[in-house]
């Protein structure tokens, strides 16, 4: 799918003449249930730009042309098993003025304000959706980033803001992700670290943020041992797809062995398979399709 001249046209005359349409064409939107079919889910994920992080590989600024990522967005969003869309408000606007989202799940990107590469990276505000906004607008789910760094003080009122936000979506009913990584400062950037005990231990501190965890889920990268990962939370997880690197075919399958294991519901996937090697958006996302949907009959 391509996204015309006219269509782009005419979500920038809402914007500046109508602002208002944008909250109509959530309203307006089908909707569906969460689990439906086999229960599974695959989400395009592209909240990146609003932390500052444009770049794809070796292309510092791939993504800064939000009439390209759009389009690839519209792409993504209209092969079979593709289930929803993850990202700031922005993005979900555009998309909701566009008329992209109906029969999606609608995930919104929470706390952006960690700018990467920043002196404050670590006290990541938030500074996207907050859950009565979403609660009104009809968003499915709710999004948030949990880096957590012994040595940087920033963590803590991260980790207080996330609590709050757990225990305010459960409040709403609103299944909320947490993406929980224990990280630490090297050269003036801020590294994750994917060893199989770090993310147990990142899982163990975010679980348990908030009052009420019942509505929470876990949103994880693929590492090594995963089997061992999977056992320290009972909470839905999604996987997190992560940097493809220089062998896409070694990521897919990862993918495909990870999706196996017991608790894994599904896979987000952004910027790997929005700009895919070779270009073909359709084809990279249609392998993941078939990584989470092996049934073609459970796609409803």
């Amino acid at each position: 799918m391509s996204i015309s001249s006219a269509d782009f046209a005419a979500l920038r005359d809402t914007r500046r003449a109508r602002p208002a349409d944008i909250a109509g064409a959530y309203a307006g939107r089908t909707r569906r249930e969460i689990a439906r079919g086999d229960g599974r889910l695959l989400i395009v994920a592209a909240d990146h730009p609003a932390r500052g992080s444009l770049a794809v590989g070796a292309d510092a600024d791939a993504m800064a042309d939000r009439y390209d990522l759009l389009d690839r967005l519209a792409t993504a969003l209209e092969r079979p098993g593709v289930d929803g869309v993850l990202g700031t408000p922005d993005i979900l606007d555009d998309l909701a003025g566009l008329g992209l989202l109906n029969d999606k799940i609608v995930v919104g990107s929470m706390n952006r304000g960690g700018l990467r590469g920043a002196a404050f990276e670590m006290d990541d505000r938030y500074t996207g959706h907050d859950v009565p906004t979403m609660v009104a607008r009809g968003i499915d789910m709710a999004k948030t980033l949990v880096r957590i760094n012994l040595a940087d003080a920033g963590t803590a009122p991260t980790l207080e803001a996330t609590a709050r936000a757990v225990t305010a979506a459960a409040q709403a009913g609103l299944p909320i992700m947490l993406e929980p990584f224990l990280s630490t400062w090297r050269n003036g950037h801020i590294v994750n670290d994917l060893s199989p005990d770090a993310v147990i231990r990142s899982v163990a501190i975010a679980a348990g943020l908030g009052a009420d965890s019942s509505y929470t889920w876990m949103k994880l990268p693929v590492v090594d041992e995963m089997e061992r990962v999977m056992a320290s939370t009972t909470m839905p997880t999604l996987l997190l797809g992560g940097d493809a690197g220089n062998d896409q075919d070694a990521m897919f399958s990862s993918w495909q062995s990870a999706l196996a294991l017991p608790g894994v519901v599904g896979l987000t996937v952004g910027r790997n398979l929005l700009y895919p090697e070779g270009g073909d958006v359709a084809a990279a996302v249609d392998i993941a399709a078939r990584l989470v949907h092996p049934d073609d009959s459970a796609r409803a």
